[in-house]
């Protein structure tokens, strides 16, 4: 019996995460789909072209629309969705592309300050919904997920069919509103429902922590290496020592209980302790994960995945001593 060639379709393939993941598709040779708004292939921030991605069926959809693309379902082996944002209505993401830090500190200000989504009570709902943590976060999600469940695949498969949903650990707040986080967790129940109800198809959220690249996120760079130096430095804290991880946790369990429980178990301080001890994470290793998640043969690869599970995923820390080796 032939193997089945694999094809994934990534929901928002020419974006940061996105492009990575049908990169990485590609090396591993499975074949690639990518639907997004503008239907245009992914570039570098300088505007160059690799040649990975003449590989890539590009195709311009909208992931709330599915008679847009319910077309390319059928042939989907593995749906991998990486659209989200960070901060609602904000332009934070072109500064990222065009390395402005001036304008990219201004709207992660705005956006933490929360100074976007909804001041004004005489909007539309319609205007009130757009850029929103629900309907990006959550709804195109649930969405596409509904729509690829729904689908009749035509090759057949020895295992599930995975819907991969890119989602995030939960160390962002309080620069980063609740309503993120909330929204992340609310489209993980449901996809797990909608999955659990239908043996055919597996869930698997994907949760990264900062997500860095030095040459497409430049300006991330350096708050990745305090980040990556903070957790290495709390990891060899002896036990018992109060570092400031610690005392955070300390703090925070003297505040009142978060309103939303079953989205945020703890406070915003617990989260910022959590993004002092949780390292920051390679785009490419973030791919690699949601690669190894689409792979038919492994169906046992489901559920939430955070940093550490990520690292065991992709052998990081057998790397790490494979390269320790081939340097000695």
């Amino acid at each position: 019996m032939e193997p089945v060639i694999q094809k994934i379709l990534v929901v928002g393939g020419n974006g940061f995460v996105g492009s990575a993941v049908c990169r990485t598709a590609l090396a591993r040779g499975m074949q690639v789909a990518s639907i997004s708004s503008s239907g245009r292939p992914w570039q570098t921030p300088k505007g160059h072209t690799p040649a990975w991605v003449r590989n890539v069926e590009w195709h311009k959809a909208d992931a709330l629309r599915p008679e847009t693309y319910a077309h390319l379902l059928p042939a989907a082996t593995a749906v991998v969705h990486t659209i989200g944002t960070l901060f609602e209505k904000s332009r934070y993401k072109g500064a990222l592309k065009d390395g402005d830090v001036p304008r990219f500190v201004g709207s992660v200000a705005a956006g933490a300050a929360g100074r976007g989504p909804s001041a004004n009570p005489l909007e539309r709902e319609e205007d009130r919904r757009e850029g929103s943590y629900a309907l990006i976060n959550r709804d195109t999600a649930l969405t596409v997920c509904e729509a690829f469940i729904s689908s009749k695949p035509t090759v057949k498969l020895n295992g599930p069919r995975p819907f991969i949903y890119l989602s995030a650990e939960d160390c962002g707040r309080p620069v980063i509103p609740a309503g993120y986080i909330e929204s992340k967790r609310e489209a993980e129940a449901a996809i797990e429902s909608m999955t659990n109800a239908n043996p055919n198809y597996r869930g698997v959220y994907i949760r990264p922590s900062l997500i860095y690249h030095p040459h497409f996120r430049p300006i991330i760079s350096p708050v990745a290496a305090l980040l990556d130096l903070s957790a290495t430095v709390h990891a060899k804290a002896p036990t018992g020592f109060p570092t400031p991880s610690a005392i955070l946790r300390t703090l925070g369990g003297l505040l009142p209980p978060p309103a939303r429980p079953e989205l945020t178990p703890d406070s915003p301080l617990h989260a910022l302790a959590r993004s002092l001890t949780i390292p920051p994470i390679h785009v490419d290793h973030v791919a690699e994960a949601v690669c190894i998640a689409a792979d038919n043969a492994r169906p046992d690869v489901r559920g939430p995945y955070g940093v550490a599970e990520m690292r065991e995923l992709i052998g990081w820390h057998q790397k790490g001593r494979q390269q320790a080796t081939a340097h000695a």
